[in-house]
């Protein structure tokens, strides 16, 4: 890192406060180690320096106030170019890379359904997109061979199985679940290119937390204005009379989806973490509102004289609700400064968090009254299981949570625990996609 600009901020620092020089030592030894890990993601060494600064504003009044006399500075990092040659010549190599690994996502999934029947590639979907954004991680990384090697056998054994288990036909619920799990396995397994190897780190989880959260943010930006130009072109050439719909939906659509998938990474690699990420502040804007939900759907048991017969359906809708809950906590902690104290955020999410464990039992006794009633089937024994997985984390995470807002614990261990985690999740999808076939007779 510059030099400069480090005896730039210790100079300021000791300008503005009767800080000791031990002290004044302590924050710089923490502003280095906060650049170097954002440099190990990728960032050029200025724009590092400057988001680190901007990160221990929140810790330290003063470095607050140089964050915001240079914020000029931090804005100049939104735009999409730079007059450094160096950091153009990147910048550029980054935007090439991902739309050329986007372009290869696009035709892999055309070729597919060129190729092959709509239900095969609906399945597959996820094994033919996923495996670019591994190549982009694995180039920006720069990671080892072992490790390029142990992704690419785990997109490689998922695609296996997906295309040859013998499942009874295209409406065989062990075939649909293996569909909906194969892209949260394939997305974790992404997730290891995406943290160079070292899965084993909570912090670099978290920032493959924090990516996702702003990935889908993108993803849905760029999915919705292509659906508005698809929609406006259809509308141009029909008044023309030309009929553009095929074209765009066998043509356009699917090979802008699977591109837009690169462009998006690419997009949070280029300027990630240079002002506040979107997910923490949706999710603090959710929390409140996913609270009242689950209140209502409380007071809806309570007043039904009967859960068992709660409609399958509502069930699965409650199941989302609940792993929305678990991602809401996850960017509200995203965003916290290991420093801060609690507040009224903090008692929010213990609040969400122990009303989320009441439907969460709710939802297991209707489940257990349905599997007793009507038998174990593939969509309940997955749901079970993913539900019992939810509440053994809503239930730590909420004695966590609880500990740290009454000043009994760190709101580190809390991270830790919901970063360590996620590789049961990943597990669990694994599971089903690999056992569920053959226990169930593929149906």
């Amino acid at each position: 890192m510059s030099e400069q600009q480090i005896a730039q901020w210790r100079g300021f620092v000791q300008g503005r406060a009767t800080l000791t020089s031990d002290d004044v030592a302590e924050l710089e030894e923490h502003l280095r180690g906060q650049v170097d890990d954002l440099v190990t993601t990728g960032l050029a060494e200025d724009e590092a320096f400057l988001i680190a600064v901007k990160r221990m504003g929140s810790v330290d009044d003063l470095s607050r106030e140089f964050a915001r006399e240079h914020s000029d500075r931090l804005w100049k990092q939104l735009v999409l170019t730079s007059d450094q040659p160096d950091e153009a010549r990147g910048w550029n190599s980054d935007l090439w890379v991902a739309i050329t690994l986007g372009a290869g996502a696009a035709l892999t999934l055309r070729a597919g359904l060129a190729w092959w029947d709509a239900e095969l590639v609906a399945r597959l979907a996820s094994v033919l997109v996923l495996p670019w954004v591994a190549a982009y991680f694995a180039w920006k990384r720069r990671l080892s061979l072992p490790t390029v090697g142990t992704v690419a056998a785990g997109y490689g054994v998922v695609g296996a199985l997906l295309v040859t288990y013998p499942f009874t036909d295209g409406q065989s619920d062990t075939l649909l679940l293996a569909a909906i799990h194969a892209p949260v396995l394939l997305w974790l397994l992404t997730g290891v290119a995406y943290v160079g190897g070292d899965w084993r780190s909570g912090r670099r989880r978290m920032d493959f937390i924090r990516f996702t959260g702003e990935w889908a943010v993108y993803y849905f930006l760029l999915a919705a204005g292509g659906g508005l130009l698809a929609a406006l072109t259809a509308g141009t050439f029909g008044a023309v009379d030309v009929d553009a719909e095929a074209f765009l939906f066998q043509w356009v659509l699917p090979m802008g989806g699977a591109g837009a998938v690169l462009i998006a990474a690419w997009l949070v690699e280029s300027k990630q973490n240079v002002i506040e990420n979107i997910a923490p502040v949706l999710a603090r804007v959710f929390s409140p509102l996913t609270i009242l939900l689950l209140g209502a759907l409380l007071v809806a048991f309570a007043l039904s004289p009967d859960i068992i017969d709660v409609e399958r359906d509502l069930l699965i809708l409650m199941t989302l609700i609940l792993v929305l809950v678990i991602a809401l906590g996850l960017y509200a902690l995203s965003a916290r400064p290991p420093q801060a104290t609690a507040g009224l955020a903090d008692w929010l999410q213990v609040v969400l968090v122990v009303a989320a464990i009441l439907v969460d039992l709710v939802v297991l006794v209707a489940m257990a009254g349905r599997i007793a009633e009507l038998g174990v089937t593939p969509n309940r024994a997955a749901a079970l299981g993913l539900n019992i997985l939810l509440l053994v984390n809503l239930a730590v995470s909420a004695w966590l949570s609880l500990s740290f807002v009454r000043g009994r614990g760190a709101v580190g261990a809390l991270e830790v625990w919901q970063t360590g985690y996620l590789p049961l999740y990943a597990a669990w999808a694994g599971v089903v996609i690999v056992l569920w076939g053959p226990l169930f007779n593929w149906g």
